[in-house]
């Protein structure tokens, strides 16, 4: 058998760790499931995900999730600790991460101690679009990971960023150069063309990543109800702000105008890039050499004006009809029938 780099864990093992899987010990909860804290018997902090029901279909998510995850090997991603499948449980095992999400930060229960001083916030953004880089450039075949916001970037002991969740990811076959496919993802962060024709590439990634970007800055939600009804996301809303070269008013206040204006001025403007038209996104790559070396200013910024509808908040996304790509029915398949093998053979009956 392949020697995997990931360890295949009892129920017992993990419901001692988890106290059970006690609602004390629930860390955070989604769509697929919940995560709990725990600890092992020899004193390891660990993070478990336990998926809700399984189908055919989460089935296989799950195993392919579980496959990324051992493939995947940077100081920016949450790397897999190992798994237990048995019987209904699917349970995914990760490094406990002390300072939780960016999204506890920014909106949720520790946002009024401002731990995120602008430093912290500068490696955040970089250690996540350094993440980005290696599963749009280094992994093989690449990956999409098609859910990039501020609850799926998690915080070490240091702060440094460790992009996580898996559950979304696309991998995509050398030489193709986008999917059509049933769209997942969150709302505020999708990408126009994602979200109304399935059309994903890494540029999604990008999109999304712009839409981090200026959240991180300004610790402001994606999208933003106004009096009436309407919606305004976070790029309308910092536009005004882009043209008027008004930067330090983009700057989430509780930072108290301590933080670098030029880094200031260069992060928002590499935002703007990001969540561009697709043809006009720059790479990964180009925005963590911006984002390290500062990119020139041009006389002119030139705004990008947003040419779609912001959608309600309550649609479901993940109603939209699959429409496959020709393109992507070869290697992506294979990869995905190699996965069941792998998985087949490691199942704890």
């Amino acid at each position: 058998m392949k020697d995997y780099p990931w360890e295949i864990y009892s129920l017992k093992e993990l419901i001692h760790a988890t106290n059970n899987f006690h609602d004390d010990n629930k860390i955070g909860e989604g769509g697929f499931g919940s995560v709990y804290w725990g600890r092992t018997s020899k004193g390891d902090e660990i993070a478990v995900k336990r998926l809700k029901a399984m189908t055919g279909k989460a089935e296989m998510e799950f195993a392919v999730e579980v496959e990324i995850l051992g493939r995947v090997r940077h100081k920016n991603l949450l790397g897999l600790r190992g798994f237990y499948a048995g019987g209904d449980e699917r349970l995914i095992v990760y490094d406990f991460m002390p300072n939780h999400s960016l999204i506890t930060h920014l909106h949720g229960h520790l946002a009024a101690d401002v731990l995120l001083n602008w430093p912290r916030r500068v490696g955040i953004a970089i250690g996540s679009a350094e993440g980005l880089v290696y599963l749009h450039h280094e992994a093989n075949p690449h990956i999409i990971h098609r859910d990039i916001k501020a609850s799926n970037v998690l915080l070490d002991s240091d702060f440094q960023a460790k992009v996580a969740d898996f559950g979304f990811a696309k991998l995509i076959p050398e030489g193709v150069s986008h999917l059509t496919t049933r769209v997942k993802g969150t709302l505020g962060y999708l990408a126009p063309e994602y979200a109304m024709w399935g059309k994903v590439s890494e540029s999604c990634d990008v999109y999304s990543y712009g839409i981090l970007l200026l959240e991180i800055i300004s610790a402001r939600k994606p999208i933003e109800k106004l009096p009436g009804g309407i919606k305004r996301d976070i790029v309308q809303w910092a536009s005004p702000f882009v043209e008027k070269d008004n930067y330090d008013e983009i700057v989430d206040p509780r930072l108290k105008g301590k933080f670098n204006r030029e880094q200031v001025k260069n992060m928002v403007e590499i935002a703007m890039r990001c969540t561009a038209k697709p043809e006009n996104r720059p790479s990964m790559l180009m925005v963590v050499d911006w984002l390290k070396g500062g990119i020139r200013r041009k006389k002119e910024v030139t705004m990008l004006v947003k040419d779609y509808m912001v959608a309600e908040e309550d649609e479901d996304y993940n109603d939209v009809d699959e429409d496959k790509n020709e393109d992507e029915d070869t290697d992506y398949e294979r990869f995905q029938s190699r996965a069941r093998r792998n998985w087949d053979g490691l199942k704890m009956r």
